[in-house]
């Protein structure tokens, strides 16, 4: 079970993370991370070798199809499916949460190329474009305390989770209020096992509680007795 971050100890083992850079907001998250005490390092991932030598990964915002392509002509998408497959820690943002459903809607023409392992279905651009780009509040489970402790979600041509496609996987925040044509209660962020996805962009705020939370994941999953690089 996954601790909150209240739990979090400075004396917990470190752990080397990537950030994949093919596009999109990867040093956000890579500045994010190296303020963390128990990350080692953090690196940017452009090559499946690399991958060979990280604990955990994060897959940022960006283009998803754009990033797929990339991803298909370097030689990485088999290599990220291997890696969500062996169940290594993985979070996906905003177009790195597309990439890790096992579906998406309001794809491009010519289909959506998918790395999958959360057994969920997403709507791709649910708020419309960039000028449609938004902060909302958010409770988020295991990450907020109380109803006065809220997260600053900021969401730039953002999906959401439309359906939730197995008991194993873990709502942890919903919109708070109606956006747009969008209803409150649209599912945001999930977890199901070392996976987690959320559909805005923690990387761009100056609260580093999801980072954390991702860590602790990482540090409970191979507290299972799950092989390290």
């Amino acid at each position: 079970m996954v601790r909150t971050c209240n739990d979090f100890q400075q004396e917990q083992p470190q752990f080397k993370f990537g950030v994949l850079a093919l596009q999109g907001a990867f040093q956000e998250h890579i500045h994010m991370l190296q303020n963390i005490s128990q990350v080692s390092s953090a690196i940017p991932i452009r090559k499946a070798e690399q991958l060979e030598t990280i604990d955990a990964l994060i897959i940022p915002g960006g283009e998803s199809t754009t990033m797929a392509l990339i991803a298909e002509r370097s030689g990485l998408m088999e290599p990220l499916r291997k890696f969500v497959r062996d169940e290594k820690p993985t979070w996906g943002t905003c177009a790195g949460m597309i990439l890790l459903a096992n579906e998406a809607n309001k794809v491009k023409k010519g289909g959506q190329d998918l790395i999958g392992g959360l057994n969920i279905t997403v709507n791709r651009n649910q708020f419309g474009s960039q000028i449609d780009s938004f902060e909302s509040l958010l409770h988020i489970n295991h990450i907020t305390t109380s109803s006065d402790d809220l997260f600053p979600a900021i969401f730039i041509r953002a999906p959401i989770i439309s359906s939730i496609n197995s008991s194993n996987v873990e709502v942890l925040a919903r919109l708070e209020h109606d956006i747009g044509e969008t209803d409150a209660s649209s599912i945001v962020a999930v977890r199901q096992g070392s996976l987690l996805g959320t559909a805005f962009h923690p990387e761009l705020t100056n609260d580093d509680r999801i980072h954390k939370y991702f860590v602790q994941l990482t540090q409970d999953h191979y507290n299972t007795g799950k092989g390290r690089n």
